[in-house]
Formats: structure tokens, sequence, C-alpha cells
């Protein structure tokens, strides 16, 4: 069972991140996973806010790809 508690906040602390913020906190998490010498506990954690991050730089992707296909359609109507 999962600690909605602590994800919640985590949660808006990610979704109030930009594009550019979400990456290099990605970066950052990538790099301490991969240099070892961290609990299993904490490795968990980097990885569960890991994940947020990634989904928080995709759905800016996301948006992004909408936006522009917007901006093509309404060039291509004029």
């Amino acid at each position: 069972m999962t600690d909605n508690s602590k994800q919640e906040p985590q949660r808006a602390d990610i979704d109030a991140l930009s594009y550019e913020q979400a990456r290099e906190e990605l970066v950052a998490v990538v790099a301490r996973l991969e240099a070892g010498g961290v609990s299993l506990e904490e490795s968990l954690a980097l990885w569960e806010r890991g994940e947020a991050l990634a989904d928080r730089c995709e759905a800016w992707l996301e948006g992004a790809k909408v936006r522009l296909a917007a901006a093509r359609d309404k060039a291509e109507r004029q």
C-alpha cells in the first residue's frame, strides 16, 4: 500500500516544473542512480521521482506537438 500523502505534494511539485527544469532534475536523478551508493529505499524513491519527471517532460513535449499542429493548420487555412 502506498502513502498518497507523500505522493500528492511531490506530484504537485513536479507539475509546476517547466520542461527544462524537469529534464535537468531527471538528468540529476539518473546520475545519482547510476553512481550507486544509495540505499534501496532511496533508490526506489529516486526511481519513482524519475518516472514522474519523465512523465512531466513527455507531457510538455506532447503539448508542444499539439500547439505546433494547431499553428500549422491555422497557417494552411490562411
